[in-house]
């Protein structure tokens, strides 16, 4: 069993009223947290009741709230109990279903989760407002990870882990780098069992959410998106040259990328710019929410330490879903930079009168050195500190007025 460090955030949630729904990516782990939750709460003596809509028996519950009701009441009573419901999503008008349920202030606690189809992301959203807290489930952080592979000897150590074991830091980053964090992708031990899982996650996807959830035709033409989007990771986003290679409109492009992002598959970083007439604007980078998933895409799977394949930028795609995660519950928003001579910073954090531009190197740095089109940035906008994150320096210099901090990323 891996853990899930969520878990923890669910548990201390139990007690409040509100709603816990968990999203995320399909098969990251979802249904297998809810259910050690339920363990959890049955070894406690609470009374529980679990329901999955994908599962033709438990549907039938679903048809009115008053048949989901009594279910619910001949499992655990009339008084206070735990519901869990899981995929919502096959539940049409789920928001408003729940919303009936919830205001009529029931004894029962529900926590409901559902993968990323977009009446889960939209609709369930708005019908819940003020009724609901989200719990997003992603696939395996490298740190959960490295937990799991060191058998949670190092649970509440892992910074010191890195410093001391750097060898076995960096053969954990290149596996991670190479098969991502689906949960049965990293529980398969032999490489030709990953790649007939990773496979079968990809086309669960695409026959699921894309083509029966989001009522998509040309699911072909989403697949090649998806491959083209991962071959050319860390490139700007070309829609016209997309929809060229695709055959289809640029409307559909965008709705495409807009339904890959919805539904946990990639994340779209747009530009920081001040100027409009010499910097980047509109065009934004693809991140993928998984790394084996993306190399899977790219027909690199399990192979990218085999050949001249880009390292460094699943190292960037990781450092990240770090950032990303870093700065989830502030004020704060994600950036890149580039200008259009051809300056280039990987990320900004934006604070809005603060900023700090952050450079990413898939290396070992002897000494700190400060590439071009960072020195070009602090030049120009001056912030009071730069990050330059890397495998294992960790130092401080200045430039100019600016603290350029050297970071290994497992510190960030």
């Amino acid at each position: 069993m891996i853990k899930r460090y969520i878990f923890e955030e669910l548990k201390d949630h139990l007690g409040k009223k509100e709603i816990a729904l968990i999203t995320g990516p399909r098969q990251a782990g979802k249904t297998t947290v809810m259910f050690l939750l339920k363990r959890y709460l049955d070894v406690k003596g609470a009374k529980t009741v679990f329901l999955n809509l994908d599962i033709e028996a438990d549907r039938y519950h679903f048809v009115s709230q008053e048949k989901l009701l009594r279910k619910i009441e001949l499992e655990i009573g009339k008084g206070n109990g735990y519901v869990f419901i899981d995929e919502i999503q096959r539940k049409e008008n789920a928001g408003v279903f729940l919303k009936g349920i919830y205001d009529m202030n029931l004894p029962y606690k529900f926590i409901v989760s559902g993968s990323g189809s977009l009446e889960l992301k939209e609709k369930i959203h708005e019908s819940l407002a003020g009724r609901k807290r989200i719990f997003e489930l992603n696939t395996i952080s490298f740190d959960e990870f490295v937990d799991f592979k060191t058998d949670y000897k190092y649970e509440n150590n892992l910074r010191q882990f890195f410093n001391v074991e750097q060898e076995k830091m960096r053969q954990f980053l290149a596996e991670y780098l190479n098969f991502g964090g689906y949960p049965r992708v990293i529980l398969e031990e032999t490489l030709a069992e990953k790649k007939k899982i990773i496979d079968e996650i990809f086309r669960s996807y695409l026959e699921k959410d894309i083509s029966y959830l989001l009522n998509v035709d040309k699911v072909d033409a989403f697949s090649d998106m998806a491959k083209i989007l991962a071959s050319q990771a860390g490139n700007l986003v070309n829609y016209s040259e997309l929809a060229g290679t695709l055959g289809v409109s640029l409307v559909t492009i965008k709705n495409y990328l807009w339904y890959a992002e919805k539904t946990f598959v990639i994340r779209l970083l747009p530009p920081y710019f001040r100027n409009k007439r010499k910097e980047i604007v509109k065009s934004p980078i693809v991140y993928f929410s998984d790394l084996g998933l993306r190399n899977y895409a790219a027909g690199i799977f399990g192979a990218v330490a085999q050949g001249p394949f880009d390292g460094g930028f699943l190292f960037q795609n990781l450092i990240f879903y770090l950032l990303a995660k870093k700065i989830e519950s502030s004020a704060a928003s994600l950036r890149f930079w580039r200008s259009k001579d051809g300056a280039e910073v990987d990320f900004i954090i934006n604070k809005g009168q603060e900023i700090i531009p952050i450079e990413v190197k898939y290396k070992d740095l002897e000494a700190p050195s400060v590439e071009k089109s960072m020195r070009a940035f602090i030049k120009k906008y001056k912030p009071p500190e730069a990050w330059v994150i890397n495998l294992s320096l960790k130092q401080d210099i200045q430039i100019e007025k600016t603290n350029i901090r050297f970071i290994p990323f497992y510190e960030v």
